[in-house]
């Protein structure tokens, strides 16, 4: 397959690296130091599920250099989601997918109304993963994997050729049956991991081992079903424990990557997380105080560390 991953942090660069070993045709999007990093050095990754360094690595700031694609992997934070769209024009050709794994539920939407259905696909990868500096991408745990499909849950070629070449590549993916249930899945546990281990600036581990700590991280994640619910989702009728239990069997040092970017001084992704529960729980009338609390509690940095910030 002819693959295009547009912005190869941890999310792109770790499943592009796989597919790339694996023989696909791989182009990665990038800019940059990472970029010149990766043209002078190759690509290297250090996962606990095998390392990896790609000294011949197809790599560009200009997707007018590449061509039609068969499949866009979308894999850059939420803020510069326009950006990427407008970077993916010069790759559609008449039956190429553009795949958001991005986080969040706003990507497809964008990704429909640039593109109209026809090219828009869902996706959800789950990783924690990170450029630990230009060239060099750091896994972290053993989750990896990715789950992708049409967003009218049809099968097609397009989808399957992608699952076909993951599987050659030892990446665990899947076409579910419902690829929107399966976006707002990963979302409820996502939204609450970066709430809380971002306030907390701790990991899970703590976080849920403290009554306090695990009566919001419960409150937080119930809304969340809520707000999904009242938007049509059909979940499990035991969905709340599920997510729960899922949380519960994560590693105690895991964080989101939001709390990290908050370590750094990074933007944050709160607009996108809490603060769209918050504006969604206004829309169709379901309270949502805890994810309001958070929202509030970090706004203040999403743009950055401010300069009067005492962290």
């Amino acid at each position: 397959m002819r693959i295009v991953v547009i912005g190869t942090g941890g999310v792109g660069g770790y499943f592009g690296a796989r597919l790339t070993e694996a023989g696909e045709n791989v182009t990665f999007v990038a800019r940059g130091a990472h970029l010149e990093a990766i043209k002078s050095r190759g690509l290297t990754v250090y996962s606990a599920l095998g390392d990896m360094h790609l000294r011949d690595v197809q790599c560009t700031e200009n997707t007018r250099d590449i061509g039609h694609a068969d499949i866009v992997m979308i894999a850059v934070k939420l803020w510069a989601t326009d950006e990427a769209i407008q970077t993916a024009k010069p790759l559609l050709g008449k039956n190429t997918g553009i795949i958001s794994f991005q986080n969040g539920i706003l990507a497809e939407e964008s990704l429909i109304a640039a593109y109209s259905s026809q090219h828009a696909m869902g996706g959800v990868a789950n990783i924690a993963a990170l450029i630990e500096e230009p060239g060099v991408i750091r896994h972290n745990g053993n989750m990896a994997s990715l789950a992708f499909g049409e967003l009218n849950n049809t099968q097609s070629e397009r989808a399957q050729s992608l699952l076909t070449a993951c599987s050659r590549a030892n990446i665990k993916a899947e076409i579910p049956d419902d690829i929107n249930r399966a976006i707002w899945e990963k979302y409820i546990r996502l939204v609450t991991m970066s709430a809380m281990t971002t306030l907390c600036r701790m990991p899970i581990g703590p976080i849920r081992d403290e009554v306090h700590t695990r009566n919001l991280l419960s409150q937080i994640l119930a809304e969340i079903i809520d707000v999904g619910k009242a938007k049509g989702l059909k979940f499990s009728d035991n969905v709340l424990q599920e997510q729960l239990d899922i949380i519960d069997g994560y590693p105690p040092s895991m964080v989101a990557s939001m709390c990290g970017d908050l370590r750094r001084g990074y933007p944050l992704e709160v607009p996108w997380f809490s603060g769209t529960i918050v504006r969604l729980g206004k829309e169709l009338n379901i309270p949502t105080p805890a994810n309001g609390f958070v929202y509030a509690a970090l706004k203040l940095f999403e743009h950055g560390r401010p300069i009067e910030a005492q962290i």
